[in-house]
């Protein structure tokens, strides 16, 4: 693999590299890595941008690290992925986990090297349920994501897929092959890069990275996301962003497929010229 670089601490990070002109940089979501976003960078690729993914540690083709499995880590990673291509007025495009992964860089890291920011079915700004945040997620909720991944992740990642896409929905198009390559995907996650991780993107706080946030930020979220619900996290972010664009698409699920695949794209091709 000739596109990976070592990190301060060690570890091999793999990235894509495709294209010219703009960079336009993907993190992804857990439990997956840069092929997630494989339709996406060919897009903006073919759209007169370089898209740039990695592997975030312990998924895909990155090592599995023992160590380093945190959210300030993860942004430190993506920094210094930035630096080793000394990427400069980039985009930052994060789902989930890896638009968690976008508020912290922007917090530890700040943005002279970014332009805008893409959240999309983002954690932000807390998920897990507590006195200061009384309509989150149940802990109990993530302790059992925790027990699937240590007892059968195999199952766990497939019956995963179905809620992922939404395709338990009563008027789904249900896609084998995308549940699928989902699983596929969950199944290069080191176990313990897996396990950690859901600490990481359910109970960490982002609401400082945010209100810190001083790039344009497109927010983008499904209304019918079963895994980050909408109420608790797309539309608390969006007013805590000062230059926040809020998108919400009816009746969407988490992962992109079909029409909202569709509809995000138009987005964020024209968030990216704008």
């Amino acid at each position: 693999m000739t596109n990976t670089f070592t990190t301060t601490d060690g570890a091999e990070i793999f990235f894509k590299d495709w294209g010219s002109g703009r960079p336009v940089v993907f993190s992804h979501g857990w439990p997956l890595n840069a092929d997630a976003w494989d339709e996406q960078a060919r897009l903006v690729a073919e759209q007169g941008y370089r898209a740039v993914a990695h592997d975030r540690r312990g998924h895909g083709r990155s090592s599995q690290t023992w160590d380093g499995n945190s959210m300030d880590r993860y942004a430190d990673d993506l920094g210094e992925l930035i630096e080793h291509l000394d990427l400069r007025d980039a985009v930052l495009v994060g789902h989930s986990t890896g638009g968690g992964e976008v508020a912290r860089y922007l917090g530890r890291h700040g943005s002279a090297r970014v332009a805008k920011a893409v959240l999309l079915g983002a954690v932000p700004p807390v998920m897990v349920k507590s006195e200061t945040n009384p309509d989150g997620t149940p802990m109990a909720v993530f302790d059992g994501i925790r027990a699937g991944v240590t007892t059968d992740r195999s199952q766990f990642y497939w019956d995963l897929s179905e809620t992922f896409y939404g395709f338990n929905r009563p008027d789904a198009t249900v896609s084998e092959g995308a549940r699928r390559a989902f699983w596929r995907l969950g199944m290069q996650v080191g176990v313990r890069a897996a396990y950690e991780c859901i600490a990481q993107f359910s109970e960490t706080d982002f609401t400082e990275d945010l209100l810190g946030i001083d790039v344009p930020v497109l927010v983008a979220h499904g209304d019918d996301d079963q895994i980050v619900p909408l109420h608790d996290s797309a539309m608390r972010s969006a007013e805590l962003i000062k230059n926040a664009t809020l998108r919400v698409y009816p009746g969407a699920p988490h992962g992109l497929y079909g029409e909202f695949r569709t509809a995000f794209e138009a987005d964020l091709l024209a968030f990216l010229a704008h």
